[in-house]
């Protein structure tokens, strides 16, 4: 089990949700204007901005999201961005504080997921299950292996070739000390087709992919 002050909280949860799937409706495009810059600079803060800097970059990023989440109610993709952003934040902020991150961004993906599951390619599956294996459990927070590897298997079943859903994956099979499923997991993330327009988050999640990697194959 990962401490507060590791979680990557998903790194996305990271870029989790950068392939945009979904309707191409008018309301949809809409809604998806308000979102990408969003990616775009979570992608930056992420991957391109000095540790020491993320947090409160993060934190300024949280604010824009909460005002993107107000104009476009009733709307899941905003939600998950709000709780990518949020569990981010967690891990860049570490210690307990970031517990209450981590919760608001469960309420957030839990929301997304309670409009449309299939947002974003379950993109909230993908950010609960990772939230779900990386907060510890009770009394502590409200991590459980069991409802993490049910959440990312969901995951899988609606975006089996998503470089982030094999990405989770991966590192919850490592989590699990399932060395050689994971490697074949993040084997199939490393593969994953380029998303154009989201080059800063590939590149980022690609060495965080072969670095597991290589803590895999040391293990076997």
């Amino acid at each position: 089990m990962h401490e507060l002050s590791e979680i990557a909280c998903l790194h996305a949860l990271v870029g989790l949700a950068l392939v945009l799937g979904g309707s191409a409706s008018p309301a949809y495009a809409e809604v998806m204007d308000d979102v990408t810059p969003l990616q775009q600079r979570w992608a930056q803060v992420q991957y391109q901005t000095p540790q020491d800097a993320r947090a409160k970059a993060f934190e300024e990023l949280a604010g824009q999201a909460e005002a993107v989440v107000a104009q476009n109610k009733g709307a899941p993709e905003p939600l998950i961005w709000q709780g990518i952003i949020l569990a981010t934040w967690a891990g860049a902020k570490g210690g307990m504080g970031a517990l209450s991150l981590c919760k608001r961004a469960k309420l957030s993906l839990e929301a997304a997921m309670a409009i449309d599951p299939q947002a974003l390619q379950g993109s909230a599956y993908t950010g609960l299950g990772s939230l779900y294996y990386q907060v510890p459990g009770w009394p502590v927070g409200f991590g459980d292996d069991d409802k993490a590897g049910k959440m990312l298997v969901q995951a899988l079943a609606i975006n089996p070739d998503g470089i982030d859903s094999n990405y989770f994956y991966g590192d919850y099979l490592i989590e699990q000390d399932r060395y050689a499923d994971a490697i074949k997991v993040l084997e199939h993330a490393a593969a994953a087709a380029p998303r154009p327009g989201h080059e800063i988050a590939d590149a980022g999640r690609q060495k965080e992919i072969a670095a597991k990697l290589a803590s895999a194959r040391a293990e076997l």
